[in-house]
């Protein structure tokens, strides 16, 4: 089997990227292009891929929510014992990337991964809505199982048991990813790409751009 998606191909016109109208904290200006991305983008804006790499160097990706910002970085939720959660345990760096089609934009992120306390964890777990609460309670996430039978039983189960509030189960919560590199990336006509690098010196954030 051969597909050719040589000709797949388009023209990026919508913008520009210049280093006198950025700001200089990359998480300011990660806040413009992201609440642009919401009010015109299509799907998702929060979406993004994480990147992890394995203790065998097998990287990964997945898509995953954004969360929450804060000023020293991005807010994400999950199993700790899903692939995702024991590979940041065993090597916290990872990479973040946004796609957003319609902006013609892309931001790339590498950073070091840190647990989040418990109650901000605890907060966001009984925020999310009853059904998604046991879901997480219930899922070996990432584990075999011998159909999907098994885990609707065992959802059922969990709806029966919880009457009251669901417990924030010990394996679930959230991680902050504490930008060391963040690269902002805007498409332009033959492929003459904006690519604007700030990286984290000695606790100052140095802009540099980037050839195409």
């Amino acid at each position: 089997m051969e597909l050719d998606l040589g000709p797949m191909r388009r023209q990026y016109l919508n913008g520009q990227l210049n280093e006198a109208d950025v700001k200089a904290n990359p998480i300011e200006q990660f806040m413009i292009w992201f609440n642009e991305a919401i009010s015109c983008e299509e799907f998702d804006a929060s979406a993004f891929v994480l990147s992890t790499v394995s203790s065998e160097s097998m990287p990964s990706g997945r898509v995953v929510l954004l969360k929450g910002i804060l000023n020293e970085g991005f807010l994400f939720f999950t199993n700790y014992l899903s692939q995702k959660g024991k590979e940041i345990e065993n090597n916290p760096f990872v990479a973040m990337t946004f796609f957003w089609p319609k902006s013609e934009r892309q931001v790339r992120v590498k950073g070091k991964v840190e647990k989040l306390d418990k109650v901000r964890s605890l907060v966001y777990f009984h925020s999310r809505p009853r059904d998604s609460q046991i879901a997480s309670f219930i899922s070996p996430q990432s584990q075999v199982i011998e159909s999907r039978q098994v885990i609707e039983e065992a959802f059922y189960r969990a709806q029966q048991q919880f009457s009251d509030k669901i417990p924030l189960p010990e394996f679930w919560g959230g991680f902050i990813i504490c930008p060391l590199i963040i690269e902002f990336w805007q498409g332009r006509d033959n492929r003459l790409n904006d690519r604007l690098q700030y990286t984290l010196i000695d606790k100052q954030w140095i802009i540099q751009r980037l050839a195409p």
